[in-house]
């Protein structure tokens, strides 16, 4: 039955690949262990998702529940971020990602953001986020109880009960006590 259903053509877009030992099928749902999704942005910048395990209903072929996701991801200053989520969704069609519960991300320049959900268009490289976010930048801290980043990062705007803390630099502080 196995190597029939293998060689089968495909019935709604599903096909059974050569390695069943990852995949779990139950009614209408496959789950999938360790999916990845590698791609590039619209300006040519790599992106790799990573997820413990994935399910998709085969009713509907371009929706993907993913757990546990880890994300690398290069910004144009060719930094690179690096994304946790406890659970989402990805639209295959439409290329978006919706991160729900506990989304981190990280900066290689020194950034940090911790989100409760984020909507991130993959393709267009934006991020909007309904729920309060919490950013740490070099020098400072910004509260807000929303996000939107617009032109892959180029905008970032904070809104809702916005509250930002400074910290100087402690270098230009030992140049001032001179």
């Amino acid at each position: 039955m196995i190597v029939g259903a293998n060689y089968m053509p495909t019935v709604g877009g599903l096909r059974l690949p050569g390695e069943l030992g990852s995949l779990v099928i139950k009614g209408t749902k496959v789950t999938m262990q360790r999916p990845r999704l590698t791609g590039f942005t619209v300006d040519s910048r790599p992106y790799e998702f990573m997820a413990n395990s994935a399910e998709q209903d085969i009713t509907k072929p371009d929706l993907m529940e993913l757990h546990q996701i880890q994300a690398k991801i290069e910004m144009e200053d060719k930094s690179m971020v690096n994304l946790t989520s406890i659970s989402g969704t990805y639209d295959m069609k439409t290329e978006m990602l919706t991160l729900i519960d506990k989304v981190h991300l990280v900066s290689s320049s020194g950034y940090e953001a911790k989100l409760s959900e984020a909507v991130i268009d993959v393709h267009k490289g934006t991020v909007v986020s309904e729920k309060p976010v919490w950013v740490k930048l070099t020098s400072g801290v910004i509260n807000a109880k929303q996000l939107q980043v617009r032109d892959s990062g180029e905008v970032i705007r904070f809104s809702g009960g916005v509250t930002m803390v400074v910290q100087p630099e402690q270098d230009s502080a030992r140049a001032s006590d001179r």
